[in-house]
């Protein structure tokens, strides 16, 4: 056991010291936004800290763990400890989140409220990575919903009231299965409710028990990676929010549902994993093409990023499916990838909003003369998003096709169809990528304007694109990066599928 409890400090302190902004003088931004930025940035390092002197990235057992009795009568634990599997989103946590709240500067209607907001998220996304119990699990995951819900209903577009609502209603409808599941899981076989995922990892349910609790599980995380058809509340969202919010539900959020599937469904579940994982498999391929069609049909430039999203979020899907060492690894390396470059492409669109006023795309046009630094980053970003070799998204994606190719649960003819639908996937993804940026950047629509007004991004915001940009270009060189976080745990997991 871990004497010093560096992760309850971590997981507490955004949302406790965010609390105390609520006492800081209401006259100027200025004071409230510092506060917020120095209270990302000294959780970032406490993380990096914690994680490069307490960590050791060859063991697979969970470390830095803590366990402190909270609620007597049900066995309820305030349990974290992490892994090599949470280690990688944690710190996307971290640092999307930082420069989300260096993103939110131009907020000024009621910041003290929103910044909170921003930190109570941050809290609940990092709890919910190290959670080692099951109802805390579902507690961090619940964190979310209100925050998201206020900074969509408050700062977002025209229409934000019904994209919040429909927010609320899809992932509080998926959270209930979830509960159900974590109950169900809880009491099974005991007249005393054990919620330790140790415990849990080592339980055997009747396969149709089993099958029952995976796809309540599913459910709740389908919603929240989006599987299709349960995505369709993540464009009017992300269309809707401000970019800072889209930069936290597009860079984390998305995420949270991919980890809940390795966490908890396959490590716990392997029996149902082996019996979902082809359908899993037949769903994520869907997802890659029908995300990539619907795409260029958007109009709305925030939406046609949310469908990208969708659609790469497949690879993750299929990664996990594969049952591999090497696909299961791609998928993990494809959150964290994606999850930088979803992350960057919002802000982008939020800050080209700033400037012209517009958001669809065929009223664009002409931006790359008055604006070259953002025509420069969201080109380089948009090429990460098509998977170009030498950056994250290209690695990522290729891992998960020599996952399929190698997995021996699947058979040749299966392995080469779902191989050439993902391809045509690939295909289709610069078709979207690239018209995007002729109708933003190309052409005399705008350029016509009087372009007085334009102005080119500033040092704030190429801080936050070059940011993101070194990690996307140095997983893409050096993948390994990620990968040395989560090979042994991810051959842990495994060794649950092929010794039984």
């Amino acid at each position: 056991m871990n004497f010093f409890p560096w992760l309850t400090i971590i997981v507490v302190l955004p949302i406790s010291a965010g609390s105390l902004i609520f006492f800081l003088p209401h006259k100027g931004n200025k004071v409230i936004r510092w506060y917020t930025i120095s209270i990302c940035l000294i959780e970032l390092l406490l993380m990096t800290y914690a994680f490069c002197y307490h960590f050791k990235l060859d063991d697979p057992l969970i470390q830095l763990e803590e366990d402190y009795k909270w609620i007597n009568i049900f066995d309820f634990h305030w349990r974290l400890g992490i892994d090599g599997l949470s280690i990688g989103p944690i710190l996307l946590t971290g640092f999307i989140t930082t420069l989300a709240t260096l993103a939110a500067w131009p907020v000024t209607r009621d910041s003290r409220l929103f910044h909170f907001l921003m930190l109570a998220m941050y809290s609940g996304q990092i709890g919910s990575f190290s959670s080692r119990d099951l109802l805390l699990f579902f507690i961090m995951w619940e964190l979310e919903l209100i925050p998201v819900y206020l900074l969509l209903s408050m700062w977002g577009g025209k229409k934000r009231l019904y994209s919040a609502t429909k927010f609320i209603l899809y992932t509080a409808g998926g959270s209930i299965f979830l509960l159900l599941g974590v109950l169900g899981m809880g009491l099974y076989g005991s007249n005393e409710p054990t919620l330790n995922f140790e415990t849990s990892a080592n339980q055997s349910y009747p396969v149709a028990l089993e099958i029952i609790f995976y796809f309540g599980f599913l459910i709740a995380y389908a919603v929240k990676s989006p599987i299709i058809p349960l995505h369709t509340w993540l464009p009017d969202t992300h269309g809707e929010a401000h970019y800072s919010t889209c930069m936290l539900l597009a860079g984390i959020l998305l995420k949270m549902g991919a980890y809940g599937l390795v966490r908890i469904n396959m490590e716990f579940l392997p029996h149902a994993h082996s019996i979902f994982s082809p359908w899993l498999m037949i769903v994520g391929t869907i997802q890659i093409i029908y995300a990539a069609l619907t795409s260029p049909g958007q109009r709305n430039l925030k939406k046609r990023i949310a469908y990208s999203s969708v659609s790469h979020m497949g690879f993750t899907i299929i990664g996990i499916a594969s049952i591999t060492d090497t696909g299961l690894n791609g998928a993990i390396l494809q959150i964290i990838s994606h999850g930088f470059i979803g992350a960057a492409l919002f802000f982008l669109a939020g800050t080209s909003y700033d400037r012209i006023r517009l958001v669809y795309l065929d009223e664009m046009g002409g931006i790359a003369i008055p604006m070259p630094k953002i025509f420069t980053m969201f080109s380089s970003f948009s090429m990460a998003s098509l998977a170009l070799p030498g950056m994250s998204g290209f690695v990522a994606e290729l891992i998960v096709f020599f996952g399929i190719i190698t997995s021996p649960k699947y058979l040749l003819m299966p392995k080469i169809l779902i191989t050439f639908v993902m391809a045509i996937g690939m295909i289709l993804t610069p078709i979207y990528s690239l018209s995007m940026l002729r109708q933003m950047f190309y052409g005399y629509k705008l350029f016509n304007a009087s372009n007085s007004y334009f102005f080119d991004s500033g040092p704030r915001e190429l801080f936050v694109s070059i940011s993101i940009f070194l990690p996307v270009i140095g997983i893409g060189i050096y993948p390994d990066f990620v990968l040395s976080l989560s090979v042994d745990k991810v051959e842990a997991i495994l060794s649950n599928y092929f010794s039984r």
